[in-house]
């Protein structure tokens, strides 16, 4: 955050389970101490009293964090994220909506966390809609167990979060496949693992074909370069000022420093395209 103090704990330091100690001795606030320091913090800009309000909640912020332990991701790693939402919460609360900030702030908690999972938990990104990342974060809770799940019961969780069948089936195989390297790696022998890379097909990747679509872009321009050269020096200074330069002149300037019409400027642009498009067919 832009205008608050940072956190006085850094979760690279020591242990993670020091950090979880350390924030499980912090002092609670009662409603009203919570209050007036969202108060003070809200109306005189106190960045103690919004410190205060971080550090009193950061218990709640590794309480939450916990519930996404089951994605292989480093629970720091999760708890640091919650904690940027919890700031964030604080910033943005407003003490005289009568609720507390844990009630506040939960929704800004999760949803910094669910952004980093779903942007860290796999190298293909496995949510990308608003439905897949509805099912993304609540399709294991609803499986029954870890069999594969039949018509009937994915029809009962696609009720339940309003979306497709189809998108329920398709965000499971997501979640049961797993990443594999392009390459194989350095404890797998080369005879024995089949990588990616050995069947993988890279399209528009013929070498014939790149060779010759390189050669003919440089044709094309050595091309365009000659069909220039016919132009008279009026004609050529336009075209290079509108279309070559990095700074395009506009119609407007290049009357002025012709001393014609704008109109005129680009009659005299058209009939050089023109004459361009003519040069390079014939030469082509």
């Amino acid at each position: 955050m832009n205008n608050m103090l940072a956190l006085p704990i850094n979760l690279s330091v020591g242990t993670f389970d020091s950090y979880l100690s350390l924030v499980a001795r912090m002092p609670k606030l009662s409603a009203e101490q919570e209050y007036d320091l969202a108060v003070r913090y809200r109306d005189e800009g106190d960045l103690e009293a919004a410190r205060e309000l971080v550090m009193a909640n950061l218990r709640f912020v590794a309480h939450v964090a916990r519930g996404y332990a089951g994605y292989g991701l480093p629970l720091a790693d999760i708890v640091q994220e919650g904690n940027i939402g919890l700031m964030k919460a604080v910033k943005r609360f407003d003490p005289d909506m009568g609720v507390r900030l844990v009630s506040f702030a939960v929704h800004w908690i999760k949803a910094e966390i669910h952004e980093f999972v779903i942007k860290n938990w796999r190298i293909v990104k496995v949510a990308t809609t608003k439905a897949q990342r509805k099912l993304f974060f609540n399709l294991r809770k609803l499986k029954k167990d870890l069999s594969y799940l039949s018509p009937d019961e994915a029809e009962v969780i696609a009720d339940n979060l309003d979306v497709d069948v189809k998108t329920v089936f398709e965000m499971e195989r997501r979640l049961d496949g797993r990443d594999v390297g392009l390459e194989p790696g350095a404890d797998e022998s080369e005879d024995n693992s089949i990588a990616p890379i050995a069947y993988l097909e890279q399209q528009n990747a013929d070498p014939a074909q790149l060779l010759e679509n390189s050669d003919w872009q440089n044709r094309k321009e050595d091309l365009l370069m000659d069909a220039m050269a016919e132009l008279d020096d009026r004609s050529r200074d336009i075209l290079a000022s509108r279309w070559l330069a990095e700074e395009k002149a506009t119609l407007h300037e290049l009357a002025d420093r012709y001393s014609v019409s704008a109109e005129r400027i680009r009659q005299l642009e058209q009939n050089a395209m023109k004459k361009l498009k003519a040069a390079v067919v014939l030469a082509a």
